[in-house]
């Protein structure tokens, strides 16, 4: 009698649905990301990181469909001055994007690495995922390594003129878009890197960040505009001595979203701050998972996170604080915090901090509730009507996170953003 077949697992299928872009020389670094896959298996909800999310639709063969949808809103950061970058679901769009010269920096695609031979982006490719994947394993970090076909390399070699701006843009209710962008910063360079996105069905968008000595580079991420598309997004980033990483996130909309950050500081005196605002409304579901690695004197990171939640919306934060032997005079703080402006919505908080060093100042707190009664009395008693009393002080909760961003103007045109956002609830 025959046996029957085995069943596919999860990672069989989804592995078997993609096919391994070929040789070149990044095969080496795309082989070895899906031996990680291969070994660790994707993730599924009896892994400790993924317990208050569920992974299905970012792990499944087959991509759930996402209506193409537009707010009738111009995208964030379109009255900007900036160096715009377009990939529409995850392919690179010359016709859409500027000129990508620009004095300072230098951008070239994933898909060119090989052709112009450029080794800084050959050697880099995959290695902080690699390293990204201890003490904690990310095997869609692995997956996006091993079968990503575009994105972007960036040499940030000077100070340029303006931001680069990363425009992800959504034509294909079936699009399954993996990205991933490779960034090195030179010392003493400096530039900031603006995104629209994530925009497709299916997204799965990695981010390699390397900053060398007195180096600095800020993110600043807007993720809204399609209501039901599903995403993953990693960001690794290592630091060297008086370096400066600053990331800065916006989520809206989105059925799924799980953003993972993943910063070392390996040098004396370098400083990494990662934060962020999410407000979802009904089917949402926003995790934000940071892991950060103190690994020399006298460093400094922030983690500040703010969600606003309503109609049984859900979101997750877990963030860590790792302080290993010898990071002595370690400053680190971290708060996550959510506004339910319903019963119906949840927060589901995992904080931790593991400390191997004992002259350091640690810190970590999550809180979630009501709005306060009081002070909405305060406002109504002043004349407020309750819908607009609401909304300020909703806006004020988000602000504290906002107020991470140093540059004005963006952190404004995240403000009238949220704003619009509480408008249309009413």
């Amino acid at each position: 009698m025959a046996l029957p077949e085995a069943k596919q697992t999860a990672t069989e299928a989804r592995l078997a649905a993609l096919e391994l872009p070929e040789g070149g020389c990044l095969k080496a670094a795309r082989q070895a990301a899906l031996s990680r896959v291969q070994t660790m298996g994707l993730p599924s909800r009896r892994d400790e990181y993924w317990k208050y999310t569920r992974p299905d639709t970012l792990t499944a063969a087959e991509v759930s469909k996402a209506a193409v949808f537009e707010t009738g809103e111009a995208p964030m950061f379109d009255g900007f001055d900036r160096l715009k970058v377009v990939f529409v679901d995850g392919v690179f769009d010359a016709d859409a994007s500027d000129d990508l010269s620009l004095e300072g920096i230098s951008i070239e695609r994933i898909a060119d690495i090989c052709e112009k031979d450029i080794h800084w982006a050959k050697d880099l490719y995959g290695v902080l995922e690699a390293r990204g994947q201890t003490p904690v394993q990310r095997p869609l970090a692995a997956l996006n390594t091993a079968f990503a076909t575009d994105g972007v390399v960036i040499h940030v070699t000077g100070t340029p003129s303006k931001p680069v701006n990363l425009v992800y843009r959504h034509a294909d209710e079936a699009s399954d878009a993996i990205l991933h962008h490779v960034i090195k910063v030179d010392s003493g360079a400096s530039a900031t890197i603006l995104e629209n996105g994530p925009a497709a069905a299916r997204f799965n968008k990695c981010m390699e960040i390397d900053v060398a000595d007195g180096g600095a580079l800020h993110v600043v991420r807007a993720q809204g505009r399609d209501h039901e598309r599903r995403a993953a997004t990693h960001m690794f980033a290592r630091l060297g001595t008086e370096s400066v990483f600053k990331s800065f996130t916006l989520t809206v909309n989105g059925v799924l979203t799980r953003n993972e950050a993943v910063v070392e500081l390996t040098g004396d005196d370098a400083v990494a701050h990662i934060a962020g605002a999410c407000v979802g409304d009904g089917d949402f579901h926003h995790d934000d998972t940071v892991f950060i690695t103190h690994d020399a004197v006298n460093c400094e990171s922030r983690q500040v996170f703010k969600k606003v939640l309503r109609n049984g919306a859900t979101g997750v934060f877990q963030g860590k604080i790792l302080v290993k032997e010898g990071a002595q005079k370690t400053d680190g703080y971290q708060i996550s915090q959510s506004l339910l402006l319903d019963d119906d919505s949840q927060f589901l908080a995992k904080p931790e901090l593991e400390i191997y060093a004992d002259d350091v100042a640690c810190s970590h707190g999550s809180t979630s509730g009501a709005i306060d009664e009081e002070g909405l009395f305060y406002l109504r008693s002043r004349g407020v009507p309750k819908a607009e009393a609401t909304d300020l002080m909703t806006l004020a909760f988000l602000a504290e996170a906002v107020d991470e961003i140093e540059d004005a103007d963006v952190a404004g045109a995240i403000i009238e953003r949220l704003e619009g956002w509480l408008a249309r609830r009413h």
